[in-house]
């Protein structure tokens, strides 16, 4: 049986979203690739978006996005529509990818990461903020979306074991369970 608290879901959220917002502060723009930078509001919206999903997912991304947007020098709203959009489309399905399918996950958030990325640039190069394509592709995004990367995998390979992917009642799922798909298992 499974008991729905929503108090301990703010509080993950609001512990994880804390923790984003330091490493964004003061850890990230110390670590740099070329003229990439992780972007952990990335990371926070792309958590949120594959564990649940949905309107929190979406709000997630927003705010993420915003706290991004007023702690650079970019355009304030360009990373909050950004995210908004990109935190709908992975979590429109408001399950949890995390725990049912970890490499999926992380394909998924790569994905997300480098079309961000990519637009978040191409959109400082029109603004002025960059030099050439060259440098927005190279230089900005694919770093960008290296360290992005990089700082995602720890979080969702913790969020994915912690959650776990079975409900498993006095054992591990079964062979017949695991092969037609079945996540419970109650060894009868």
């Amino acid at each position: 049986m499974q008991v729905k608290d929503s108090n301990r879901n703010r509080r993950d959220f609001g512990s994880l979203a804390a923790i984003c917002l330091v490493l964004q502060i003061a850890v990230a723009p110390n670590i740099a690739l070329g003229n990439g930078r992780a972007n952990m509001a990335l990371v926070f919206a792309g958590i949120t978006s594959l564990l649940v999903g949905g309107q929190l997912g979406v709000l997630c991304g927003f705010l993420a996005g915003l706290v991004f947007d007023l702690s650079t020098t970019g355009p304030i709203g360009l990373m909050a529509f950004l995210l908004t959009v990109a935190s709908f489309v992975v979590g429109i399905e408001a399950r949890n990818r995390l725990a049912d399918d970890f490499r999926g996950s992380m394909s998924i958030f790569a994905l997300m990461a480098v079309a961000v990325s990519l637009l978040y640039h191409l959109t400082m190069l029109l603004v002025g903020d960059a030099t050439s394509f060259v440098d927005v592709v190279f230089l900005r995004t694919l770093p960008t979306s290296l360290l992005t990367i990089v700082a995602f995998a720890p979080f969702a390979y913790a969020i994915s074991h912690a959650t776990g992917s079975a409900l498993t009642l006095g054992g591990k799922p079964s062979k017949s369970a695991r092969s037609h798909g079945s996540r419970y298992d109650l060894n009868i």
